[in-house]
């Protein structure tokens, strides 16, 4: 699991990385049973304190991602993966919502929109 952290980003530190970890989760990059580096080692190999990794691992394992055993370690769980993926769509369907709402405004007839979902689709990979 490769964590990039940027200083420009309007997210802070911690965000970042709990992002980051969660869309891995959502992408099958690490799966179920898988453990998480030590908060020390974590705040090591990232640059960053380890009171930012403690925060990024109290907040996974409150909203149910990760679990955490005293002396074993800390693993991924897949308590609310399912959750995410829905919130994620959710997060789709509003903007899809804008794009079909501004081709209607404009004119555009459904195929047309068909046609450029396609096109941009298959473009993204």
């Amino acid at each position: 699991m490769k964590i990039l952290i940027s200083n420009t980003s309007d997210k802070p530190l911690y965000q970042q990385i709990k992002d980051q970890i969660k869309d891995a989760i959502l992408k099958g990059e690490i799966h179920e049973g898988d453990s998480l580096p030590s908060i020390r080692n974590f705040a090591n190999d990232l640059k960053v304190s380890v009171l930012t990794i403690r925060r990024v691992y109290d907040e996974l394992e409150n909203e149910g991602f990760i679990t955490s055993q005293v002396g074993i370690g800390t693993f991924i769980s897949s308590g609310n993966i399912e959750l995410l993926r829905d919130s994620k769509r959710h997060l789709v369907e509003q903007k899809m919502q804008d794009v079909i709402q501004t081709a209607k405004t404009l004119g555009i007839s459904r195929a047309e929109l068909d046609e450029m979902m396609d096109i941009l689709f298959e473009d993204g990979d």
